[in-house]
C-alpha cells in the first residue's frame, strides 16, 4: 500500500466552501415572526426541519409554474383528525388541480361537511363497549355510527340523481355529491369546494370504504325493488385522469400519507409508457416534475408508502433531478407538518400578492 493511500496531507483537507458545500445556519427564533420565515430558516438546518423547509420551496415552485398540473393525494384518517379544512383551503385557493383520496377520508369528511361531530376517545371505554354503543374508533378519535347513517340518507338522494342508463365512476359520483352539498348550502367541505371549483376527485379503491358499501347496499335494494342496478366502471376514473395528465406540459404531486391514492396517481407515467410501447397511441409520458410528500413511513420497511421519489424514478414515474426533477420528502405525522407547511405557503404567496390561475385541461 502506497503512502498516498495511508494518509492525507493538510493541503488535501477541504473547508466545505472549497467544494461548494452549503453551510448550515442556526435557527434563530428571535428573527421569526411567521411560519414562512421559520420554514425558510429551517431549510438551512438539518434532519426533519430541513426537509420541511425544503418542502416550502418545492411546493411554491410547483404553484408558480404556470404549465404545471398539480395532483393532491390524501390517505389516512385526515378528516377524522380534523385536517379537512386544510385540504379545503388548498382547493379554494387553487393550489390543486385534481384530488385522489381514500373513500374513508371522503366519507368522514362528509360528516364534517354536514356539521356532525367527531369525538375524543375516552380510554376508560374498551372497544367492545364502543361497538355496543355504535362508536367506531380510529386511534384516539371516535366516529359515531349515527353520523354514517345520516350520510347514507343524503346519498340515497344522490343515487337517484345518477344517470342509470350508463356506468358511473367515483369522480362522477363525487361530483354529484358536491353539487348536492352546494345546492343545499351545507357547510364547508372537500367535495363542496371541489365541485364549486370544478376540480375532479377520484377514489381508486372505491369499494374499500363506507361510501362504496353504501353504493353496494343501494344496488341490493334496487334489485329487490326490480329497479335497474347502478353500474360502476373504475376505468372511467383512470382514463379521465390520464387525459388530464397528458394535456399538461408538466405535472406535480402533493402527497399526504401513501396507500392506493399515492400509487394510483403516480402510475400514470408507466401507464402512458406501456400504451406507447404496446399500442402505439401515445408519445408523451409526462413523468412528474415536482413532488412533495409528508408521510411517517420509512423506506426500510419495504412498504409502498415508504417508497421514495428516487425509487419512483426507476419506474418512470418521476423525472430524475438531472432532468429538472424537484422533490421534498418529510418523514413526519401529517397532522403536525401539513398545516405548518400550508400556513407558510399561504403567508408567502399572500405577501407576494400571487394568486394561482388553476390549470385546466383543454
Amino acid at each position: 500500500m502506497s503512502d498516498s493511500s495511508e494518509k492525507r496531507e493538510s493541503q488535501d483537507l477541504g473547508n466545505g466552501f472549497s467544494h461548494g458545500l452549503k453551510p448550515l445556519k442556526a435557527l434563530d427564533l428571535s428573527k421569526v415572526t411567521s411560519f414562512e420565515q421559520m420554514l425558510v430558516q429551517m431549510s438551512d438546518t438539518a434532519f426533519g426541519a430541513r426537509n420541511l423547509g425544503e418542502a416550502l420551496e418545492v411546493y411554491t415552485a410547483m404553484l408558480k409554474d404556470p404549465d404545471c398540473f398539480i395532483v393532491g393525494t390524501f390517505s389516512g384518517a385526515m378528516t377524522m383528525a380534523k385536517m379537512g379544512l386544510v385540504l379545503c383551503e388548498m382547493i379554494d385557493r387553487g393550489y390543486l388541480d385534481a384530488v385522489v383520496a381514500t373513500g374513508a377520508l371522503v366519507m368522514h369528511g362528509l360528516v364534517e361537511n354536514i356539521g356532525a361531530p367527531h369525538f375524543k376517545h375516552d380510554e376508560n371505554w374498551n372497544d367492545d363497549k364502543l361497538y355496543q354503543h355504535g362508536y367506531n374508533r380510529v386511534y384516539d378519535t371516535i366516529e359515531i355510527e349515527k353520523n354514517l347513517d345520516d350520510i347514507s340518507q343524503i346519498l340515497d338522494t344522490v343515487w337517484e340523481e345518477l344517470d342509470h342508463r350508463q356506468p358511473c365512476s367515483s369522480f362522477k359520483i363525487l361530483e354529484k355529491i358536491g353539487e348536492y352539498l352546494s345546492k343545499e348550502n351545507k357547510g364547508r367541505g372537500i367535495l363542496r369546494s371541489a365541485w364549486e371549483r370544478k376540480i375532479p376527485v377520484y377514489i381508486p379503491a372505491f369499494t374499500d370504504s363506507e361510501l362504496g358499501l353504501d353504493f353496494a347496499v343501494t344496488n341490493r335494494l334496487r334489485q329487490k325493488q326490480k329497479k335497474t342496478k347502478l353500474e360502476f366502471d373504475s376505468y372511467l376514473d383512470l382514463e379521465d385522469y390520464t387525459r388530464r395528465i397528458t394535456e399538461a406540459k408538466y405535472t406535480g404531486i402533493f402527497t399526504i400519507g401513501g396507500g392506493v391514492p399515492r400509487n394510483w396517481a403516480q402510475q400514470v407515467g408507466p401507464y402512458l409508457e406501456v400504451i406507447y410501447r404496446r399500442v402505439g397511441e401515445v408519445n408523451k409520458f409526462n413523468r412528474f416534475k415536482y413532488g412533495v410528500r409528508i408521510c411517517p413511513e420509512p423506506v426500510h420497511w419495504g412498504g409502498l408508502s415508504g417508497c421514495t421519489y428516487s425509487e419512483g424514478v426507476s419506474w418512470g414515474k418521476f423525472l430524475p433531478k438531472k432532468e429538472g426533477g424537484q422533490w421534498a420528502e418529510v418523514l413526519c405525522d401529517a397532522t403536525i407538518a401539513w398545516p405548518i407547511l400550508m400556513k407558510a405557503v399561504i403567508e408567502r404567496l399572500d405577501k407576494e400578492g400571487f394568486k394561482r390561475n388553476r390549470h385546466s385541461p383543454k
